[in-house]
């Protein structure tokens, strides 16, 4: 008897940059056993390493550049008709520099995860690096969540810790952190592909496999 085969969970993945985590989402969708692939990667800035990146995997690309648009919303208005088209099942943030409006924040619930760079809810917003060291804290780390019309806030899916080392700037600090959102977010991906992430009460539970 065939193999029956399993749909994968479609997903669109925002930047607005280099993409180094669309790059480790990407190479878990290239393994046979990850539950989820690629269907479009778009960026509000065009001729970014990202979209280079996609291309040359042969997925789909767009750019929806913010500055076409009058306003947040109308932005986020194209935004959503454009990914709408493709029938998405989840939009993964993987650097994507825009402030979204709380309509579409509301129109993806549940359907739209964010990876930001410290230990939410601690050093929400800019410049994260920067501040951990200034405040003399022992660790920093990252965060994947579903995102809210707050900023960085909603419900967190997985987090990993790294150490703060003596002598540290930012960008050691950064580049280390950068490291450990390449682990978290597909995993976060595939724990929601397998169904085992369920939100209650604003929190996340991670249901074992039967």
């Amino acid at each position: 008897m065939a193999k029956q085969l399993v749909a994968k969970l479609k997903l669109c993945v925002l930047i607005s940059g280099r993409g180094s985590n669309l790059q480790s989402l990407m190479d878990a969708c290239a393994q046979a056993n990850y539950p989820a692939e690629i269907a479009l990667v778009v960026s509000n800035i065009d001729g970014v390493q990202g979209l280079e990146r996609a291309r040359n995997a042969g997925i789909e690309t767009a750019v929806v550049s913010h500055k076409d648009f009058d306003g947040r919303e109308a932005f986020d208005a194209a935004l959503t008709e454009h990914i709408a088209a493709y029938h998405v099942d989840l939009l993964c943030l993987a650097g994507f520099m825009r402030i979204l409006s709380d309509d579409f924040v509301n129109r993806w619930r549940d359907r739209l995860i964010n990876i930001h760079p410290s230990l939410l809810p601690a050093y929400k917003g800019l410049h994260v690096h920067e501040r951990v060291i200034e405040a003399g804290e022992q660790f920093s780390g990252c965060t994947v969540h579903f995102v809210r019309p707050d900023m960085d806030s909603g419900p967190i899916i997985g987090q990993a810790k790294v150490a703060v080392q003596a002598g540290d700037d930012a960008g050691t600090l950064a580049a280390r952190v950068l490291e450990q959102e390449h682990i978290i977010y597909p995993e976060a991906v595939r724990l929601i592909a397998k169904g085992r992430v369920r939100i209650e009460d604003e929190q996340v539970l991670i249901e074992d496999v039967t």
